[in-house]
């Protein structure tokens, strides 16, 4: 079944938007507070479709991230009980917040620069570094680090890859959008057990 080829298709053509790059980083902002879809959906076309602007692209996405991840942390810290706990409660994520804080004793800071390189929810360990009170400067610092390697490995491969991988892509499309939603319910379930 063919459905992630029209939606690549169409955020191509988005990509090539004048107004794409406040779209990329307002997306960066709220996906570190509550937005579900990653950055990289985004900041990857774009950067395939003006490659001399890909590193600029990662750096503001990097950047507005970051900023996005500081303003999770102050609604975890200030504003836990009156907007965060019932947020939490309505989307479900009472078990995600639970193991981001079981993470947090086990790993310390290091768990910030994971989930801020790999697809884990970023969002969940921002509001949960500011509800376990973490030393905000190591935060932002370890979160500047982890989601600039990720953003600029993102523009990095797609610089790399040029027309190649963009054809690659779109002949693969449906294959690796299936795989990512297999490895998502894998992933799921190995959380939730």
């Amino acid at each position: 079944m063919k459905i992630f080829s029209p939606i690549y298709e169409k955020v191509m053509q988005w990509s090539k938007h004048k107004h794409a790059n406040y779209f990329l980083y307002l997306t960066a902002f709220i996906e570190s507070i509550f937005w579900p879809i990653p950055v990289d959906i985004m900041l990857a076309p774009m950067a395939l479709s003006n490659r001399k602007k890909a590193f600029h692209y990662a750096a503001g996405a990097t950047l507005f991230s970051v900023l996005g991840g500081a303003v999770g942390y102050y609604l975890g810290h200030a504003l836990y009980e009156p907007v965060v706990q019932p947020f939490i409660e309505f989307m479900g994520y009472q078990g995600k917040m639970e193991i981001a804080q079981s993470w947090f004793v086990e790993w310390g800071i290091m768990v910030i620069f994971i989930a801020s390189f790999t697809p884990i929810p970023f969002k969940v360990f921002t509001i949960t570094a500011g509800i376990m009170g973490m030393i905000f400067l190591p935060f932002i610092a370890t979160a500047l680090i982890g989601r600039g390697l990720r953003f600029f490995l993102v523009a990095g491969l797609m610089v790399i890859g040029g027309e190649k991988m963009e054809a690659k892509l779109s002949k693969y499309i449906d294959i690796l959008g299936w795989i990512t939603i297999a490895a998502c319910v894998v992933l799921y379930l190995v959380l939730k057990s």
